[in-house]
């Protein structure tokens, strides 16, 4: 599966080739862009109906997800689990629950992303999550680009893609890399 995934990726161009600043603020070679092929609405249903397979045997009430990136992601695993969605978006430059989103005391949720390098939406808005009552049944990601240094979320982590995507500080890039101007594809 991870290899047609991935396919699929380079099929659609959402897998990028040059020199990239993540959003953790790590260079890299390659890059996920998830927007791309997740703006073709059968194949983000497609992908997104298999990450929520693999989310099915978990215990949730809901679906949560960072914005922006998690947005498509859990508006399908919602669709394909049958429960409701909501999500976490920026208020001065943190994670936050808004426009009227309620979690109530005890609510379970599974919380889902595009893509995962050092996990650090996916925390925020899992102890946004715990902060307003809930719990987290699992996490699920369609791109899990952490390699060695999984992140620890203190619940199951599934991904549909599995990949040791080389990072670099920016102070320690290759030769190679530091040749080629950086960009910030991201969502900010």
């Amino acid at each position: 599966m991870s290899d047609d995934l991935l396919a699929l990726f380079r099929k659609t161009g959402a897998l990028l080739d040059g020199h990239f600043v993540l959003r953790s603020g790590l260079h890299s070679r390659e890059y996920f862009q998830c927007a791309i092929l997740l703006q073709h609405t059968d194949i983000a249903e497609r992908v997104c109906k298999m990450l929520a397979e693999k989310l099915r045997g978990f215990d949730s009430d809901s679906v949560i997800s960072p914005a922006l990136g998690g947005i498509i992601v859990g508006q399908e695993v919602g669709r394909s689990l049958g429960k409701r969605h909501i999500f976490t978006e920026k208020e001065d430059g943190k994670l936050a629950l808004r426009r009227g989103f309620k979690i109530d005391q005890g609510e379970k949720f599974v919380v889902v992303e595009d893509v995962v390098t050092r996990g650090g939406r996916v925390q925020e808005t899992i102890d946004i999550v715990r902060t307003h009552g809930g719990t987290v049944a699992a996490v699920g990601v369609i791109v899990d680009r952490s390699g060695k240094t999984k992140p620890d979320f203190g619940c199951p982590f599934v991904s549909l893609v599995e990949m040791n995507v080389e990072n670099f500080a920016g102070d320690k890039l290759p030769t190679d890399l530091a040749k080629i101007p950086a960009v910030k594809p991201g969502s900010k």
